[in-house]
């Protein structure tokens, strides 16, 4: 059996594969050690060498445009608005000139009234108009409805399609930082 001797001590068998075993460990923790240390300055060196100014300065940028998309935003809504407040006063208009009808209607129908000979005839007339009235008013009224649907349908879709767009360009913009933040990390000059 081998045998091997160190300060006075001799190692053989089991004792010799415990002391090659503890060796090898020592060894293997040294040179983790060293790459350890050996990272970490690399590492150091990476980060004192980071442009925190530029980094800034495309936060900067991501945020004007934040801040311009949310305008846009700002002003679409306010624009449903204006076109909510103008369907709702043509709608009032519409009522107004219905109940002024309906007033002229009725002194129609007390002036004939008056007139037991017409009365039949112009009854008659009077209420084929006011029948039409009513349907136009119907008509018009439902116009104006499916009007303020497809407008409330625009501007949802028109805030979808803003808020797309800013989520595709918050992700762009990520994207690309992180492929410059990767390509400064992997340029062989910074080692």
């Amino acid at each position: 059996m081998a045998e091997f001797e160190i300060a006075g001590t001799t190692f053989r068998g089991g004792k010799m594969f415990v002391v090659l075993t503890a060796l090898s460990t020592l060894g293997g923790g040294l040179w983790a050690g060293f790459e350890f240390y050996k990272d970490y300055t690399d590492m150091k060196e990476i980060v004192q060498n980071i442009d925190v100014d530029a980094i800034a300065a495309e936060n900067e940028k991501v945020i004007l445009k934040i801040d311009e998309s949310m305008l846009r935003v700002e002003e679409a809504i306010e624009y449903a608005r204006d076109i909510k407040n103008d369907l709702r006063e043509d709608v009032a208009a519409m009522e107004a000139h219905a109940d002024r009808m309906e007033d002229k209607v009725e002194a129609s129908e007390v002036r004939v009234k008056s007139s037991q000979d017409l009365i039949e005839t112009h009854l008659e007339t009077i209420r084929e108009e006011m029948n039409q009235l009513r349907k136009d008013v119907t008509q018009s009224i439902r116009e104006v409805e499916s009007l303020m649907r497809e407008s409330e349908k625009d501007v949802r879709n028109t805030m979808r399609e803003t808020e797309d767009r800013i989520d595709a360009d918050s992700r762009q913009l990520e994207s690309d930082l992180n492929e410059k933040l990767q390509e400064a990390l992997d340029n062989p000059l910074n080692d």
